[in-house]
């Protein structure tokens, strides 16, 4: 157990850019592992808070799907003992299922975060990438893998713009 009286890793601030709200541009394929090129742009908002005293944050995500807009949370936490970041994602869509965690942590300003789970009943390695951080900028990449991590698949793009 971490001693609340030392301080923290400062891999425990590894997020602390994304406290706040954003703006956020969404850039998705239409279809995942298909070999589609097709791709639909939205907007949305985050909203991100601490918790945890530090070692965590959550967010509440509006996303402004052609189809129908939902709500999205994300949920990330910090293992002082491990040194990584666990990131989860939960969806109103499908508000009972909480998706696998992704565990990575940032080196030279990347975040690289890593995860095995199925998709479309195939086996898939998934990787989440946080880039271009600044005070008022970030972006997000999502992509899949069928080969273990050797070939990728981005499908999910979101560039992060500080709402003013």
């Amino acid at each position: 157990m971490t001693d609340p009286r030392q301080p923290f890793p400062d891999a425990a601030r590894d997020f602390d850019f994304l406290h706040g709200s954003w703006r956020v541009r969404h850039r998705r394929r239409a279809q995942w592992l298909a070999g589609n090129e097709d791709w639909t742009e939205f907007d949305g908002t985050c909203v991100c808070q601490p918790m945890l005293g530090g070692l965590g944050n959550v967010d509440d995500n509006w996303l402004e799907l052609p189809g129908g807009a939902y709500r999205a949370v994300t949920l990330r936490a910090f293992d002082p003992g491990a040194g990584r970041w666990s990131i989860w994602w939960l969806d109103s869509r499908h508000p009972a299922q909480l998706d696998v965690p992704v565990v990575g942590g940032f080196d030279d300003g990347i975040g690289r975060f890593f995860a095995d789970d199925l998709y479309g009943g195939r086996p898939i390695r998934i990787r989440f990438l946080w880039s271009a951080i600044t005070g008022t900028s970030a972006e997000w990449r999502q992509a899949f893998s069928l080969d273990g991590g050797a070939t990728w698949e981005t499908n999910w793009e979101m560039r992060f713009t500080r709402a003013t």
